[in-house]
């Protein structure tokens, strides 16, 4: 059961990186290199708790579908999405959102189970937990860009 935690400060408001994270729009976006779009369930806006989205992308050459469900939320501090359906044998995946002095401290916490058994450890640790790391990486830098953007423009506005 690999766990892939990461941590990242955002120079913007505790409620707009909350809102971006959760946003199913800038989730496309964010993940635009493979093709990810909602398909099904909350398909555009900002997901709710007890709401579905069906995510279709391609991974690893392959088109595959993924639905997770929105299953705990305290704005602005934490979401949890956990799979419905998908690839996964399992995943829960943690979205912390903590006010500091410079802005806000984004957590995001991955933890999941491959299927297949011995052979689905072997995946993990021969290039799916580098490739999930990445992924969720490269997702969270663009949520920080938009909430840095968004941030900065607030403030020339006054």
């Amino acid at each position: 059961m690999p766990t892939i935690r990461q941590e990242l400060l955002i120079h913007a408001p505790i409620e707009v990186c909350f809102d971006l994270a959760r946003s199913i729009d800038i989730h496309a976006e964010s993940t635009s290199h493979t093709k990810e779009k909602a398909i099904a369930g909350r398909t555009h806006g900002l997901i709710e708790c007890g709401e579905t989205v069906t995510w279709e992308a391609y991974h690893f050459g392959i088109k595959q579908q993924l639905t997770a469900q929105i299953t705990e939320m305290a704005k602005p501090h934490y979401f949890v999405d956990e799979m419905v359906r998908g690839a996964f044998k399992r995943f829960h995946h943690t979205h912390e959102f903590v006010t500091v002095e410079q802005g806000t401290l984004m957590v995001d916490t991955f933890d999941y189970t491959s299927p297949f058994g011995g052979l689905g450890k072997l995946v993990d640790h021969l290039f799916l937990a580098k490739y999930m790391t990445q992924f969720l990486e490269k997702r969270n830098y663009y949520v920080k860009k938009i909430a840095e953007e968004t941030a900065n423009s607030s403030r020339s506005a006054r």
